[in-house]
């Protein structure tokens, strides 16, 4: 009886399809389905620290990878585990349903997007129906971004199946996804993705985030995702000096770092960089102030984050004074020859506070 049921239930949806579609005016044109499982053949663009431990979940998760990168050493890498590796990022795209960029900055973005060679150097017919760009950008280009992919035409039309409804797609679209998480959360797979775009987009692409982190978080309107990643580090930027400061004066006073990193850990004054990161060598284990500021989140993406953060807020004439002394203060961490340091080395480097030992 059970079978009975599932076989006339099979028949009435496939019935409805068949009605929704014959009724589309493009109902003659060669379609599938947009929804995760069609994101099959993913495209990854940029293996570095971040994107190789993202694409390397995606392959554990069963994904049929293509991949690109500038060094080729890392192209040979990928080859030898039997990967798909292209020369160029429009021959990423004519192979992949979806393609993921994770890029250092807005030009290198930009230039593989537009660029010769580049995702949309297809001209207005596009293979992929669906681009996410995790990089950390300014707004306005993931913004500038998502209008260019959406003027753009699918070679295949593709037709999306709601639980309530089927809508045709002619266009490709775009997500802004930047992460939160670092290095260790990449390899881990438990990286929080902030995603900005259309949400039923968002929606269909949720299994493939989930495929290389832990959390999603829809935040509206495309480029919503790169405010909100610029926005929690800039928080995390101000958290971080603000901690360092007060420690680096408590030394300076006579209280050992430990004793106040206790005190402001069961008090108003806790934070992630006091309980979890903690700037000072010593009181801390497993986070780069314990082993020389190496590995973490460098300093230069942290003074590169915060000089999107003060742009931004130019843009928009924004009162934002804590953001341009952060500024300030990580590029004058870099131009002193940090930059390669976790931004935690703030503690030590310019506020010249002392290890738990001394």
């Amino acid at each position: 009886m059970a079978m009975m049921k599932m076989k006339i239930n099979g028949y009435r949806l496939r019935a409805l399809l068949s009605t929704s579609l014959s009724s589309s005016p493009f109902h003659s044109v060669p379609s599938r389905t947009f929804s995760s499982s069609s994101f099959e053949n993913v495209g990854f663009i940029g293996l570095g620290n971040m994107g190789s431990r993202m694409a390397n979940n995606l392959l554990k998760a069963g994904y049929k990878m293509t991949v690109h990168d500038v060094n080729c050493n890392v192209m040979k890498k990928y080859s030898d585990m039997g990967v798909s590796t292209k020369q160029t990022p429009f021959e990423v795209a004519e192979a992949s349903d979806v393609v993921i960029t994770m890029l250092p900055s807005s030009s290198h973005v930009l230039n593989v997007y537009n660029g010769p060679d580049g995702l949309l150097q297809g001209g207005d017919l596009l293979t992929p129906q669906l681009f996410i760009d995790s990089s950390t950008i300014d707004p306005q280009t993931s913004r500038k971004l998502a209008v260019s992919v959406s003027n753009c035409i699918l070679k295949e039309k593709k037709v999306w199946i709601h639980i309530t409804y089927v809508e045709n797609w002619e266009n490709p679209v775009m997500l802004d996804a930047p992460v939160s998480g670092g290095v260790v959360a990449a390899e881990a797979g438990s990286l929080t993705f902030m995603v900005g775009g259309s949400e039923d987009v968002y929606l269909a692409a949720k299994s493939l985030l989930l495929s290389m982190g832990k959390n999603t978080i829809f935040c509206g309107g495309p480029g919503n995702g790169s405010v909100a990643k610029i926005c929690n580090n800039l928080a995390m930027a101000i958290s971080m000096l603000g901690l360092s400061e007060a420690l680096a004066l408590g030394q300076s006073l006579g209280i050992t770092a430990s004793t106040l990193t206790k005190i402001f850990n069961s008090s108003s004054a806790r934070c992630w960089s006091s309980d979890s990161y903690n700037p000072v060598p010593g009181v801390m284990q497993g986070v780069p102030s314990s082993r020389n500021y190496s590995g973490g989140f460098a300093s230069k993406l942290m003074a590169k984050d915060l000089n999107l953060a003060a742009a931004s807020a130019e843009e928009v004439g924004q009162r934002c004074p804590l953001t341009f002394l952060a500024q300030n203060i990580y590029t004058e961490i870099c131009n002193d020859g940090h930059e390669t340091e976790d931004f935690s080395c703030v503690f030590q480097h310019y506020y010249s506070g002392k290890s738990k030992r001394n």
